[in-house]
C-alpha cells in the first residue's frame, strides 16, 4: 500500500474511534449486530450496553457508557440512595439462565441537578457502578452523540427495553430484550404534536405519525441509538409519552448531546466515547408549521419618551372539550418504586372532613368527586367536608395543589357496597397536575392486564405521608366471576384507602374501574379467597344508573379525541384540544348542520 494510502486509512480510523485518549476500549461496537430492519425479540449480544436496572425487579433500563457508569433517566429514581440497587448487563431475558449477564452495586445515582418532574425536562442521571465491567461481546460500552450532533426528521432511530408491549400490557415470558425501529420526528413537529412549548431543546422525539411504534412502561431510561460508519451512538434517552404507540404523540427522549459537559463533569476519568452523529440531507422539520395552534398572545409594545404601553391580542379559538384519562407526568416506568411523583396520578383527591384526611377519590367530572358511600357513616352534613386537587403529601408543601368546598353529596342506594358522587363548589382549572379519569363505561378488562391502586393509606408514605401507588394484575375471578366483578391480585388496602381507584389503562386513556374500600378487618369484604389469593370489587358499570343521573353524560377518552380528530383529517387541533385546560363548550356539530340547512332552503328559496 503506497503512502497515500496510509494515510487514507490511517485518517478513517481516527475519525470512527471516540474522541477520548482516556477511554481505551472503542465503544459502538456490536459484532453479534448483523441486522438492518429488526423485529421483535432482539438476538442475544446485540445490544452490548443495555442495562436492566433491578429494585429488586425491572422497573427500568440504561446503558453503559464506559467501565464503570451507566447512562439512565432521571424520572427512574425518587431518590439518590442507591441501596438495593442492581444494575444487570449482557442481560437477554428476565426470566431463565442468562449466561453472559454480570450484575453490579451501585455507588452512587447522579439525578441532573435541574431536573424538572413536572415538565420532564433534563431527565437524565448517570449511576456509578461499585465495581470495573469485564467488557464482552455480549458486554461493552455505547458511543453518546458530541454536542455538535444533529438528528433530522426521518432519521433511522432503535430503541431497546424490557417494557410493555402495549400500554398496561406486559412483556410476555420469558420477557426477551426488545428492539423496534422508529424514525426521528423534529422538534416542530413534536410540538404541534404535543401543544407549543412541552418539547424544549434538550428533548428529542420519534416515531410513527400512524402510531404502532413507540416505547413504553419500563423502558424509561433506555437508550436510543443510530448507526454511523458502523459505530453505533446514543442520541436520546427514554423519557415519556402519552399512552404508547398513539398516532401523532411519538416517544419523547432525552437529547443526549446536550449533555455532554455535564457528563464529562461527573466523570473524572475514563471518559466516555463522544461521537459526532451528522445527518444528511436537509431538514424537513424546519419547513413545519402547526395547522392549528393553542391560543396565543401577540404583543405590541409602543414607547414614548415618557411611557411605555403594551396591549395584548388574543388569538379567538373554538374552547377545547374536557378529555378524560390523561395524564401527562405519568412517566413510562409507572411503580418503579412504590413513591409517587407530583402529578402521575392527576385524578385523585383527598376528602377532608373538618380539615382532616379521610379518605380518597378521584375526579370524574369537571365538577364532581367520585369516592365510597362508607367514608359518610351516620348523619353527614355537605359543608364540613372539602376536596384537595393536585396534592401529593398530606405532611408538607404542595404547590400544585387547590381546596374546594363540598356542596351536595349524594349516595348511591344499592345492595351492598355503594359509592357518593361529591359535587364541589366550582369548577378546578385542569393543568398537568389535576385531570378527571375516564369512568368504566362497560370497558372489558382482559385477564392479565396492568392495572394499578393508590392512595394514602395511614402509616405508609413516611413522615410527609406521599401518595402511595399499587401495581396489579386482573384475574381471572373463577367462581366469584359475574358480569358486574373485576377480580386483581392481592395488594394491601389500609385505612385512609377507601374510595381510591382501581386504574387501568386503554387504548391510551385511564379508566377507573371500580372504587376501592377498606372494612378494617384482616381480609376487606371484597377480597375472596381461592387456591390463588384474590381482590374482588364490584365494577362502576354496577353504578350505572346512579352515575349517569349524578355526572349526566360521562367525559370522553382521549383516544376517542384522538379517533374523531383523524376521521376529520385535523390531528393538530385534536392534540392541541388534548393538551389544553380550556373548560368551555365543544361545538355541537348537529346544530352546525341544521344551520346549514336552513340557510341553504333560504337561497333556494330567494333565487327560484
Amino acid at each position: 500500500m503506497d503512502l497515500y494510502g496510509l494515510i487514507v486509512m490511517a485518517t478513517v480510523l481516527t475519525l470512527q474511534i471516540p474522541e477520548s485518549e482516556s477511554q481505551p476500549d472503542v465503544c459502538g461496537r456490536s459484532p453479534r449486530n448483523t441486522r438492518i430492519v429488526g423485529g421483535q425479540d432482539a438476538p442475544a449480544g446485540s445490544w452490548p450496553w443495555q442495562a436492566s436496572l433491578h429494585r429488586p425487579t425491572h422497573f427500568c433500563g440504561g446503558s453503559l457508557i464506559n467501565k464503570l457508569w451507566v447512562l439512565s433517566a432521571a424520572h427512574c429514581f425518587s431518590s439518590s440512595n442507591p441501596a438495593g440497587l442492581k444494575v444487570i448487563l449482557g442481560l437477554q431475558s428476565q426470566e431463565g439462565v442468562n449466561s453472559n449477564k454480570q450484575t453490579f452495586n451501585v455507588a452512587q445515582i447522579i439525578v441532573h441537578p435541574s431536573y424538572n418532574s413536572g415538565t420532564s425536562d433534563n431527565d437524565i442521571a448517570l449511576l456509578q457502578l461499585s465495581t470495573p465491567v469485564t467488557f464482552t461481546d455480549y458486554i461493552s460500552p455505547v458511543c453518546l452523540a458530541a454536542s455538535d450532533s444533529t438528528y433530522f426528521s426521518g432519521v433511522n432511530t432503535w430503541v431497546t427495553g424490557w417494557g410493555n408491549t402495549a400500554s398496561g400490557v406486559s412483556l410476555p415470558s420469558p420477557q426477551n430484550l426488545m428492539e423496534v425501529q422508529v424514525p426521528i420526528v423534529g422538534n416542530r413537529q413534536c410540538n404541534c404534536d404535543y401543544g407549543a412549548g412541552r418539547i424544549t431543546d434538550n428533548m428529542l422525539c420519534a416515531g410513527l405519525a400512524a402510531g404502532g411504534k413507540d416505547s413504553c412502561q419500563g423502558d424509561s431510561g433506555g437508550p436510543l441509538v443510530s448507526k454511523q460508519g458502523g459505530v453505533w451512538v446514543q442520541g436520546g434517552v427514554v423519557s415519556f409519552g402519552i399512552g404508547c404507540a398513539l398516532p401523532n404523540f411519538p416517544g419523547v427522549y432525552t437529547r443526549v448531546s446536550q449533555y455532554v459537559n455535564w457528563i464529562q463533569s461527573q466523570i473524572t476519568s475514563n471518559q466516555p466515547g463522544f461521537i459526532t452523529f451528522s445527518s444528511s440531507g436537509t431538514d424537513s422539520d424546519l419547513n413545519v408549521s402547526c395547522k392549528d395552534v393553542p391560543p396565543i398572545s401577540v404583543t405590541i409594545t409602543t414607547t414614548t419618551t415618557t411611557t411605555t404601553t403594551t396591549t395584548t391580542l388574543a388569538q379567538t379559538t373554538t374552547p377545547a372539550p374536557v378529555v378524560c384519562g390523561r395524564a401527562p407526568l405519568n412517566s413510562r416506568i409507572l411503580g418503579g418504586s412504590s413513591v409517587v411523583r407530583a402529578g402521575e396520578w392527576p385524578w385523585m383527591a383527598s376528602l377532608l372532613h373538618n380539615g382532616t384526611h379521610v379518605c380518597g377519590g378521584t375526579l370524574v367530572a369537571k365538577d364532581s368527586v367520585l369516592t365510597n358511600a362508607n367514608c359518610f357513616s351516620g348523619p353527614f352534613v355537605a359543608s364540613e367536608w372539602a376536596v384537595v386537587l393536585g396534592r401529593l403529601k398530606q405532611n408538607g408543601s404542595n404547590p400544585s395543589e387547590v381546596s374546594f368546598n363540598v356542596i351536595n353529596i349524594t349516595l348511591s342506594n344499592l345492595t351492598g357496597t355503594n359509592i357518593a358522587v361529591l359535587k364541589l363548589s366550582a369548577q378546578p382549572t385542569l393543568n398537568n397536575f389535576i385531570q378527571p379519569i375516564c369512568l368504566d363505561n362497560g370497558q372489558t378488562f382482559p385477564v392479565g392486564l396492568t392495572c394499578w391502586a393508590a392512595g394514602w393509606s395511614s402509616g405508609t408514605g413516611g413522615d410527609e405521608k406521599i401518595l402511595q401507588e399499587f401495581k396489579t394484575s386482573v384475574q381471572n375471578c373463577g367462581n366469584a366471576s359475574t358480569s358486574d366483578s373485576i377480580c386483581t391480585d392481592v395488594f394491601t388496602l389500609g385505612t385512609g384507602d377507601s374510595g381510591d381507584p382501581l386504574m387501568c389503562v386503554k387504548d391510551g386513556s385511564w379508566y377507573q374501574a371500580a372504587v376501592l374500600s377498606f372494612t378494617g378487618t384482616s381480609g376487606t369484604s371484597s377480597r375472596r379467597k381461592r387456591e390463588t389469593a384474590l381482590m374482588v370489587f364490584e365494577k362502576l358499570t354496577r353504578f350505572q344508573t346512579f352515575l349517569t343521573r349524578s355526572l349526566g353524560t360521562f367525559l370522553s377518552p382521549v383516544s376517542a379525541t384522538n379517533s374523531t380528530s383523524n376521521s376529520t383529517s385535523n390531528s393538530t387541533a385534536s392534540t392541541a384540544a388534548i393538551m389544553t385546560t380550556n373548560q368551555g363548550t365543544p361545538i355541537h356539530f348537529p346544530s352546525l348542520f341544521c344551520l346549514h340547512l336552513l340557510i341553504l332552503a333560504l337561497c333556494l328559496q330567494l333565487f327560484s
